[in-house]
């Protein structure tokens, strides 16, 4: 069994209405989930698939940072697929410096945010002090140093340029990912 705890905020989401969410994680990954709405606690049993019952962690701590349930499902979709956080609390100086470089993350109207998504083909959200990124490992570990050199003061410029080099060079490998439906904006 193990233990994953979330924001209080997002137990609604997990659980979903009438229960229908937690009842699909619970089918999809094939465990059982007990959750305490009174702390955010959760614990997950595995009762099938061991193999699929290892991403609910994943699937319940993408949830609470953020993601739609349909985007943490897509964990199951492929056995390549991971969770990444990056935690901008860990790079800021004060409140204030999380807040600029949570800002710089998300870029004027979301677009830095955005383009994240789409030239990597990730689902990317940015909730609380977290950037959380489900994607294939090579799609993770692009939005990973994109968001690294946002937070270490590069100009948005060259992240974008950065972000299309290895957008261009996905495709030409053959290996560009599309997003699926669904995915939390």
């Amino acid at each position: 069994m193990q233990h994953v705890k979330i924001p209080q905020d997002r137990i609604g989401v997990l659980i979903g209405e009438g229960g229908e969410t937690m009842r699909e994680i619970e089918a999809e990954a094939e465990v059982r989930l007990d959750i305490d709405s009174e702390n955010g606690s959760v614990a997950i049993d595995s009762v099938g698939d061991p193999v699929r019952g290892l991403k609910a962690p994943d699937i319940v701590r993408a949830i609470g940072r953020g993601f739609a349930p349909e985007a943490a499902l897509r964990l199951l979709e492929d056995e390549m697929m991971m969770f990444d956080l990056v935690d901008i609390d860990a790079a800021a100086r004060n409140k204030n410096d999380m807040k600029r470089k949570k800002g710089r993350l998300i870029g004027e109207g979301g677009r830095t945010r955005e383009l994240m998504e789409e030239l990597t083909g990730a689902d990317v959200v940015i909730y609380g002090s977290t950037l959380g990124t489900i994607g294939t490992p090579q799609q993770v570990d692009i939005v990973r140093t994109a968001a690294e050199m946002i937070l270490d003061g590069a100009p948005h410029g060259t992240v974008y340029s950065f972000l299309e080099d290895k957008h261009n060079e996905m495709k030409h490998k053959g290996m560009e990912y599309h997003r699926f439906p669904g995915g939390q904006s």
